[in-house]
């Protein structure tokens, strides 16, 4: 069978020699992006109607692993922009056809941050904002941005109510040079303007609904992928970007450091101390890989019975999430640490690896706080009110 992870190992050495040209530019390449359009690496979410594979949630994992195994940077936008197809699937059938009713492969970016104002106008609305982290920016058409919906003097409503708005590549401006950071360089992560656009009523998604899981019941969609919950779907892209990330890191480590002679002149794989803490770092990357594989297999086995996954099993699931891509980031640190000198060298790819999953973890969907917090009451029987069921 010719899936996509097959693509994208077939496709590996060109993937592999991108990287570094993705970051002098400060975006993945145009090479890159055509070889994982190719491969179909956007559509794995995309319904069917539209070209899309409605993959399993656990392959679409997988093949995002895969691919930031071989180039972080393009396993990061393959997570995040492959999200998107997800969650437009339950979105208004008339914004579908224009995302997609052309061509199967044009590619959404984000972020959803609540940045923008959303105001009221005859019509539609009225949307403007800044926000910031927008990966994959370069090779997308369409983008849904966070907001709040303000009433029609401009101010936000109260309680705040999150909106997703759906914009087309001519209502917002990329704003270029505002990418310059340590690691995922190529990711493209810029910031984006949107100044008094337009919007139609059917191009808003309420944030609530997305997150609750009311928004794809209101649709009526019945397939397990689109049914499971929001906190399942949208972190799996990027927690399985880290962890493929880390298995990079420990793959090129260990190539490295199979001929390479230490500072005390024994070969390193000769000396038990180093040997001992791969393996140790090893066994790290190796379990964070299976915890999140089996959670999202235990969430979709849910799903797929027809029944609703509680809260607990909810916030137990980004409990299990965040503690994998710290589990593994630290893992690389071990890994890094016994490399030597010669791997802090920028000509080497073991730093960018380095410096790639610790800038992945930097993302907030992997803050430990107030998930670690969430998940402790609800082993209690403690159902965590307010902030703590963001993102749950």
């Amino acid at each position: 069978m010719n899936t996509v992870r097959d693509q994208i190992i077939i496709n590996a050495d060109k993937l592999r020699a991108q990287a570094e040209e993705a970051e002098e530019l400060g975006r993945l390449t145009d090479e890159t992006a055509a070889l994982m359009r190719q491969a179909g690496s956007i559509r794995m979410l995309q319904p069917k109607e539209y070209g899309g594979a409605e993959t399993h949630i656990v392959e679409f994992a997988e093949t995002v692993m895969e691919t930031a195994r071989i180039f972080g940077s393009a396993g990061w936008v393959h997570g995040i922009v492959g999200v998107h197809p997800w969650q437009l699937a339950f979105a208004d059938r008339r914004v579908q056809e224009e995302v997609w009713g052309e061509d199967h492969d044009t590619w959404m970016a984000s972020p959803y941050m609540p940045a923008g104002v959303l105001k009221p106008v005859d019509g539609g609305y009225r949307f403007s904002g800044r926000w910031q982290f927008s990966s994959g920016t370069d090779h997308c058409r369409w983008i849904f941005l966070g907001g709040l919906l303000a009433d029609r003097e401009g101010v936000p409503v109260s309680p705040p109510r999150q909106v997703h708005v759906i914009l087309p590549r001519s209502d917002y401006e990329i704003v270029e040079d505002s990418w310059n950071v340590v690691g995922l360089k190529g990711t493209g992560s810029k910031d984006i303007v949107v100044r008094d656009a337009f919007v139609p009523e059917y191009r808003v998604m309420d944030g609530d609904k997305v997150l609750d899981g009311t928004a794809v019941k209101e649709f009526g969609r019945e397939e397990t992928l689109y049914r499971i919950p929001w906190s399942c779907a949208f972190p799996a892209g990027i927690i399985s970007a880290i962890i493929g990330i880390a298995e990079g890191a420990l793959e090129t480590a260990l190539g490295y450091q199979r001929d390479r002679i230490n500072a005390q002149g024994t070969r390193v794989r000769e000396d038990p101390y180093t040997l001992s803490a791969l393996g140790e770092a090893a066994a790290d990357i190796q379990a964070a890989r299976m915890e999140v594989l089996g959670n999202l297999n235990r969430i979709w086995d849910i799903v797929d019975s027809g029944a609703e996954v509680p809260f607990e099993i909810r916030a137990l699931g980004r409990l299990t999430q965040v503690r994998a891509a710290w589990r593994a980031v630290r893992a690389v640190d071990e890994v890094f640490a016994r490399s030597g000198g010669n791997a802090l060298r920028m000509d080497k790819p073991l730093q960018r690896f380095w410096r790639d999953a610790h800038a992945g973890l930097n993302h907030a969907i992997n803050i430990p706080g107030p998930t670690y917090h969430a998940a402790a009451l609800t082993k209690m029987g403690v159902d965590p009110q307010g902030p703590l069921r963001a993102l749950i």
